[in-house]
């Protein structure tokens, strides 16, 4: 099948007024992406809005599962942030023990986290739609403390 494509004077002659888009076929206009770099549009953070809006689900499905675990170390647990590293495929999860005035051990924590892993990363499956579940890489912080 071969395409017509009308030649700018037959175009004028058609229109009112010739601009960029006339005689490009609509099908093909709808497939270029819209900021020209074929990539979706970055937010302020430099990270895209699909990868934000994962990121939410994430820590919300997280913040769930970690207070209804039944080891009481990751009942301390509390999400303070996820982002993209270095894109959606692997998340990095970023946890504070959420217990005032009481010492914790962040090498026991991480024991913890690495024996709960693909418990973790199974619920988080469940929770996001996506045809493959993201890494998640956590890293433990200490709890701030408000003065």
């Amino acid at each position: 099948m071969r395409h017509h494509i009308a030649s700018i004077s037959a175009m004028r002659g058609l229109c009112a007024e010739f601009t960029d888009g006339d005689g490009i076929n609509p099908h093909e206009r709808s497939r270029q992406p819209r900021n020209g770099s074929g990539t979706r549009p970055l937010t302020q953070s430099g990270v895209d809005r699909k990868s934000l809006q994962l990121c939410h689900q994430v820590a919300e499905t997280l913040e769930e599962v970690l207070a209804e675990c039944g080891d009481e170390l990751l009942q301390s647990l509390r999400v303070v942030d996820v982002e993209p590293a270095p894109d959606a495929s692997r998340l990095l999860v970023t946890v504070a023990v959420d217990g005032y005035g009481e010492s914790h051990d962040l090498g026991a924590i991480h024991r913890h986290l690495t024996h709960a892993v693909g418990h973790l990363r199974w619920e988080v499956a469940s929770a996001i739609t996506r045809k493959r579940a993201p890494v998640l890489i956590y890293r433990v912080t200490a709890p701030e403390f408000e003065a």
